[in-house]
């Protein structure tokens, strides 16, 4: 299978394109400066070159903060972006798959978000990869929305590399005790999708490691895993206030993934330890 994969540079589509590579899949990892996501013309014409089976697109409007001040391009890129790809897919009878965010949900729920509950974004990020969502499904049908929450990888900047570099500068951290969801390895969020890929099983799905955690109690984490001694402090959301609300509760349900026979994503504990591992070997810590 020939995939198109956006954002190559990103923490997921690095991931990506090594895992269809592993499986034997033609994998054309695309950069920014390849095509202008926001330009229609530009997206077609670079979808007709490549002539894929399949697009799997991680290239996304990621600062959440920033996107609050700067909505006309988050939603060219997360919106239109997502629009142009699909629609270009559609014109090469190709599937797409498109990444999106627990950011979709207001974050006040209690129990783990299905698939089908209502949305209602906090800020313009998640509105804008709303937006794409919304777009993909009037454009395509052969498609699939994955949403997916608290990502980190070996490609790029993450909370475990912010939270080591930190522990072993400063001996001490404040983090947020009361903002809670599922962390998400980059590794094994890309197997999943390459799996559902080479399927049919077209639809939205939820897909993050499983079990539960705040943010205070990954840094906890991360540090034992480490062997590092830091003083970790929970703080609430309102001592560590940002320009953009986060969803209070970010937990995903995996019913969906499960019911359709996909492999499950490994407890967020192993995979962290995994990620360690892989970060010791490349020489990141």
């Amino acid at each position: 299978m020939i995939v198109l994969v956006t954002g190559m540079n990103g923490q997921l589509g690095y991931d990506v394109v090594k895992e269809l590579e592993e499986k034997g899949h033609t994998a054309h990892g695309t950069k920014r400066e390849d095509f202008d996501l926001t330009n229609e013309a530009d997206v077609h014409r670079f979808v007709q070159e490549i002539k894929p089976d399949a697009i799997i697109h991680c290239a996304a409007y990621t600062n959440v903060d920033q996107a609050e001040t700067d909505r006309e391009n988050a939603y060219n890129v997360n919106g239109l972006g997502t629009k142009y790809l699909a629609q270009a897919a559609h014109e090469m009878k190709a599937k797409m798959v498109y990444v999106s965010t627990d950011y979709v949900f207001d974050g006040n729920g209690t129990e783990p978000y299905e698939v089908d509950e209502p949305t209602k974004p906090l800020g313009v990020y998640g509105e804008t990869k709303l937006a794409g969502e919304n777009f993909l499904t009037e454009s395509l049908e052969q498609h699939y929305i994955v949403r997916t929450a608290w990502v980190y990888g070996i490609n790029g900047n993450n909370f475990v590399k912010t939270m080591l570099r930190l522990g072993k500068e400063r001996g001490e951290v404040g983090v947020v005790a009361d903002q809670v969801g599922s962390p998400t390895y980059t590794v094994d969020l890309a197997r999943f999708l390459v799996e559902l890929i080479e399927s049919d099983k077209y639809g939205t799905y939820h897909a993050t490691n499983s079990g539960i955690c705040s943010w205070y109690e990954f840094a906890v984490e991360i540090f034992k895993q480490a062997g590092l001694e830091v003083k970790t402090n929970p703080l609430t959301t309102e001592q560590f206030p940002r320009p953009a609300a986060r969803p209070k509760y970010s937990v995903l349900s995996k019913k969906k993934l499960e019911e359709q026979g996909f492999t499950p994503l490994r407890d967020w504990k192993e995979s962290l330890s995994a990620y360690l591992e892989e970060l010791n070997f490349t020489g990141q810590i």
